[in-house]
């Protein structure tokens, strides 16, 4: 297992910080998602999921990834 982190710009509350970790828990292979609010770091812990997986959920959620 490993885990991976990216950058999301405009987490401004936590409801935005639920619907990103809604959207990344259903890839397939995720197991944790550790959201920090006030530095928008995304830390995904899993195993068979790819950067761009990751990002297509942030999208999904109306943020944008900004670093993986």
């Amino acid at each position: 297992m490993s885990t991976k982190n990216y950058h999301v710009e405009g987490l401004t509350c936590e409801n935005g910080v639920a619907s990103v970790e809604d959207e990344i828990s259903i890839i397939a292979g995720t197991q944790g998602v550790d959201i920090d609010l006030e530095t928008g770091r995304v830390a995904v812990t899993g195993e068979g999921f790819t950067d761009d997986q990751i990002i297509e959920a942030v999208q999904n959620a109306g943020y944008k990834v900004t670093s993986p």
